[in-house]
């Protein structure tokens, strides 16, 4: 029998280790225009640099698949993007890794609200009031006008749930957006918030994934819109002639998270590391009006790129940044109501 020489052992011994490296890593995200940017700022410049091949999944933040992997032991799934309202939560849980932030990066870099024990922010996001201008007379300043059916009429789109709503309904009857909520906390601010909803009752059309507003502005199904910004954004380079209003959005971030167990957690801490990074960030504000987390990003971008962002300047004056703790303490029994409520 012949015997394989030193040299093809050796040889084989290292693609085999090679092989072994190389292992593929499942990334998860909410697709649409947001999985589109990241796959080209992200997933394709991290593997031409020689990295893993990255597997791009798309979900619906539906925590329920998490939760059966990590509870079975049998995790494939090994970066996910996470609402900050689901990360907190499952950190508790201990659904998501407790990530060590030096190889991340430094986290002088990073916006404060990015960093958490169990997540790194992707990017800050926004809801906003949009609309079509071609079907109004005018524009929108602010959610009164959102509320005048009589100064503009027509159909209002709206996602179809309690978070956000409340406080757009507030800002409609007059609580300045600072003290939503403060307002939103107490029991006579949530009736507050239902009878001004009660008010725009008749003229809502709901919505409940992203994809829906640009195309019910854009057919003229309705006239305004609560909106993704990106979701706009991504509208308007397609040469869809639809318009942002600023006022009073509510801004948050999405976050990067390593279910506990995934087998490749170095490589997964990788993949964040690198969309975490200045130039990776940039890219991704290039492609959609999201803004970045790595405040350096900032500095790589045009005017007009910042112009669309929910952290500029001017954009974010009168915005309102989620507060996950509210909901955390108060979304289940809102959410109850709310359901109650749109029934009656």
């Amino acid at each position: 029998m012949c015997r394989p020489s030193t040299l093809l052992l050796t040889a084989l011994l290292t693609l085999c280790t090679n092989a072994a490296a190389a292992k593929d890593i499942t990334v998860v995200n909410f697709g649409g225009a947001n999985g589109a940017a990241q796959k080209i700022a992200f997933v394709e410049p991290f593997q031409n640099q020689g990295n893993q091949r990255v597997i791009s999944l798309e979900y619906d933040g539906d925590q329920t698949k998490v939760k059966q992997m990590v509870g079975a032991g049998n995790v494939s799934w090994d970066v996910v993007e996470v609402e900050s309202g689901d990360l907190g939560p499952g950190c508790e849980q201990g659904l998501y890794e407790k990530l060590d932030f030096s190889k991340i990066g430094k986290r002088s870099d990073f916006l404060p609200e990015a960093i958490h024990p169990c997540g790194v922010g992707v990017f800050i996001w926004s809801t906003v009031l949009a609309y079509n201008p071609a079907k109004l007379k005018g524009a929108p300043l602010g959610w009164p006008d959102f509320w005048n059916v009589a100064k503009f009429p027509g159909q209002r789109g709206m996602r179809k749930g309690a978070r956000y709503n409340l406080e757009f309904a507030l800002m409609a009857d007059g609580v300045p957006a600072l003290l939503v909520y403060d307002v939103l906390a107490t029991p006579d601010g949530v009736n507050r918030a239902f009878r001004k909803l009660t008010q725009l009752k008749p003229y809502i059309k709901w919505w409940e994934g992203g994809a829906q507003p640009p195309q019910m502005l854009s057919s003229g199904e309705v006239v305004m819109s609560t909106a993704y910004s990106g979701r706009i954004d991504a509208a308007q380079r397609e040469g869809r002639k639809l318009s942002i209003t600023w006022s009073g959005s509510i801004y948050d971030l999405d976050y990067w998270a390593i279910p506990r167990g995934s087998p490749n957690r170095a490589i997964g801490e990788q993949f964040i590391a690198y969309a975490s990074s200045e130039p990776a960030q940039a890219a991704y504000a290039r492609n959609i009006a999201y803004g970045p987390v790595n405040t350096h990003a900032l500095e790589r971008l045009d005017a007009k790129t910042l112009a669309n962002l929910p952290i500029a300047p001017y954009n974010a004056k009168n915005a309102v940044q989620n507060n996950v703790q509210f909901w955390a303490r108060q979304g289940p029994t809102l959410e109850q109501r709310f359901k109650e409520w749109l029934a009656n």
